[in-house]
């Protein structure tokens, strides 16, 4: 007898479906039952964000600080233009149109400027005035804020000056709030993320140049089950959590008598497979001398 040499084994949203419908009793037997599971399995994902470090969802992100800005996407957010060379990092960029502003943090492309949070909202076609350099040019599409949105949470962060990091620390709303002088400027040893539906990463010192980055850990969702066919972006040791946590949720609607034993089974589920997806750092133990006497 050989093995299959294959590890390759994965299951697209419809198996998943069907795995779960038989968990609970049940068949599938229209388009129905396959939009509501998928309906389910999406707020599912919701759950999972909110119980816990899911570790393939971290993403290290960079962003550059230009002069002055403290507030800052909580993710990558860039704007496509005709033609960015002319306008200058940190002014204000103005919507002809919509009246929208928001301030260049980058201009990454000569097509493409990255920029802060916007104040309003900026239309495809219209035209943008630097508030500095007076420079024009034309919006090309309308800005997605999608990656932006899909941060949960920012783990850890480090500002980058001539290629050595340094870490920055976290602080609470209140924290953010009671500093006196949020215009000073400096090296940024502060971050706050505000945890709006677009997150806003703010940051003091202001920063005192255009060259530093920084670079942070972030959460981020879990890819939407579109489509029946669609495989689903959780690794292999999360597989028998979805399937349970996904049947105990169509128990909820199809077969309420179910629920019991198929939560049980999920939460038993969950808690192996979030044991087993935690950070792994060797642990150093050392003696304190403070109350030594000789």
């Amino acid at each position: 007898m050989t093995t299959s040499n294959s590890k390759n084994f994965e299951l697209d949203v419809a198996e998943y479906v069907e795995e779960a419908f038989e968990r609970c009793g049940l068949e599938v037997r229209t388009g129905y039952d396959l939009k509501t599971a998928r309906r389910s399995l999406n707020l599912l994902f919701a759950d999972w964000a909110n119980r816990g470090l899911n570790q393939w969802t971290i993403e290290q992100t960079t962003i550059a600080l230009a002069t002055g800005i403290t507030e800052y996407p909580g993710g990558t957010l860039t704007m496509t233009v005709g033609g960015s060379g002319s306008f200058s990092v940190a002014e204000t960029i103005t919507g002809g149109t919509s009246g929208a502003t928001a301030s260049i943090t980058s201009k990454p492309s000569s097509t493409t400027l990255a920029i802060t949070i916007p104040s309003g909202t900026f239309s495809a076609s219209e035209t943008i005035t630097g508030g500095t350099s007076a420079a024009t040019t034309t919006v090309s599409a309308a800005v997605d804020f999608g990656d932006v949105r899909s941060t949960i949470d920012i783990l850890s962060a480090v500002v980058t000056r001539d290629s050595t990091d340094f870490q920055i620390e976290r602080v609470s709303r209140s924290s953010y709030l009671n500093i006196p002088n949020k215009a000073q400027t400096g090296r940024v040893n502060e971050f706050f993320l505000d945890r709006q539906i677009t997150p806003i990463l703010k940051v003091w010192p202001a920063p005192e140049n255009n060259t530093d980055v920084v670079k942070f850990n972030r959460l981020t969702r879990i890819d939407d089950a579109d489509t029946n066919t669609n495989t689903v972006d959780v690794p292999f040791r999360f597989y028998p959590c979805l399937t349970a946590g996904l049947a105990y949720y169509l128990a909820m609607k199809r077969n309420p008598q179910m629920m019991g034993v198929l939560k049980q089974v999920y939460e038993e589920e969950m808690q192996r497979a979030m044991d087993e997806d935690r950070d792994r750092a060797s642990l150093r133990i050392s003696p304190s001398y403070d109350y030594y006497r000789t």
